[in-house]
């Protein structure tokens, strides 16, 4: 992860975020609410094996997880800076991001030549 989380960070911080946040019906039906948030976020310098090892593990869970879609609109679409959230990481989501920022910026952009 490029950016170090808050210093207030804790990993329930985000489990605890996500039950307030009225983001929609989804959340009670996350596969990752019955998962320690640990496997989620990782901690301040963490040895980059066990990052790989730990995000392969969250990734697993969210493949099951009957809402991985809503999550990763959620997650893309606020956009959270840590952590994985619908089967990304934070480097994944902005990597899909910037495809989607090029994509509206070609299909809003008029064909050059063209007379309307």
């Amino acid at each position: 992860m490029l950016h170090p989380p808050p210093e207030s960070w804790s990993p329930a911080a985000p489990a605890q975020r996500a039950r307030k946040e009225p983001a929609g019906p989804w959340h009670s039906e996350a596969a990752c609410r019955r998962d320690e948030a640990g496997l989620f976020f990782a901690p301040s310098r963490e040895p980059t094996a066990h990052r790989l090892s730990r995000e392969q593990a969250a990734k697993a869970v969210c493949a099951r997880c009957p809402v991985l879609l809503a999550c990763r609109e959620h997650a893309l679409d606020q956009p959270e800076p840590y952590g994985v959230w619908g089967g990304l990481t934070a480097a994944e989501r902005r990597v899909v991001l910037g495809r989607r920022r090029r994509r509206e910026a070609t299909e809003a952009t008029p064909p050059v030549g063209r007379i309307a």
